[in-house]
């Protein structure tokens, strides 16, 4: 049985991205290379056009909160050489925070960069449908978001309270059928939780 793909050093992918497009990797490890963000897609279309890297799949794109920054995660391979390589972008900006869109060199990119979107409020600039994946457009705040949880001091989940906390003024209108009067033994049609008290 074959095996995974072998994860390529990073300091290997800095090496070469730099003598390809001078100061372009700004830091890298054993697992991973960072690139600058201004310069993320000339990065992506190096490394997917290289014969020595051959990274013409993105299979993985994601982001990490920091706290103080994100950091958007791309997994790039190459299936005919069996190998991976772990690519970083730092956004320091939390308050509108903007990267390139991989989506002129990775066409399934497309629902990824949607999900990061979504999920952490993070941008990507030149994306041709950035909406959100999973939430409705009001939804408040990112739930990935470390600070949505209210973790540490002045943080807040982003919620005003807990969905049908408040029976007569319920969060989500669209759903008041949903809402389970205390008592009632009835639930709707296809609900399988627990019932608010």
């Amino acid at each position: 049985m074959p095996s995974g793909p072998t994860q390529i050093d990073g300091g290997r992918v800095a090496n070469a991205l730099n003598r390809a497009l001078p100061g372009i990797a700004t830091t890298s490890t054993e697992e991973w290379v960072e690139v600058e963000s201004s310069r993320l897609e000339e990065a992506l279309r190096w490394l997917h056009d290289s014969e020595q890297f051959d990274a013409a799949q993105l299979s993985n794109l994601c982001a990490v909160d920091y706290h103080d920054h994100f950091t958007v995660v791309y997994h790039l391979q190459s299936f005919d050489l069996n190998q991976q390589i772990v690519l970083k972008v730092r956004v320091a900006d939390r308050d509108t925070p903007t990267v390139p869109s991989s989506y002129p060199v990775y066409k399934g990119a497309l629902l990824q960069e949607r999900e990061v979107f979504d999920l952490m409020g993070i941008h990507f600039e030149g994306h041709p449908d950035l909406r959100r994946l999973f939430l409705w457009d009001s939804f408040p705040g990112h739930p990935l978001r470390k600070d949505f949880l209210g973790i540490g001091e002045g943080l807040t989940s982003g919620l005003q309270r807990f969905p049908f906390e408040n029976k007569e003024q319920p969060d989500r209108l669209l759903n008041r059928e949903n809402i389970v009067e205390q008592g009632s033994q009835e639930t709707p049609e296809g609900w399988s939780g627990v019932a608010s008290t």
